[in-house]
């Protein structure tokens, strides 16, 4: 089961990371985007870039047993 959830997050943390990098006009991003505008400005998106980034090796860590 922890496989299957630390797959999950890391494909989230994916999304986020290639969808900041393309600065993306897909519904779901620009309304993260959109929240994020409010605390971080201009750095939205590069707050998500690092978010997507932290996502996935947390995702990873769950997938292989390291955090349980």
């Amino acid at each position: 089961m922890n496989i299957l959830w630390g797959c999950l997050i890391a494909a989230v943390g994916l999304f986020l990371f290639v969808s900041a990098t393309r600065r993306s006009e897909f519904v779901v991003y620009r309304l993260l985007v959109a929240r994020s505008r409010i605390l971080w400005g201009d750095k939205a998106h590069a707050f998500h870039k690092i978010s997507g980034v932290l996502a996935i090796i947390f995702g990873l860590l769950v997938a292989f047993g390291v955090i349980k």
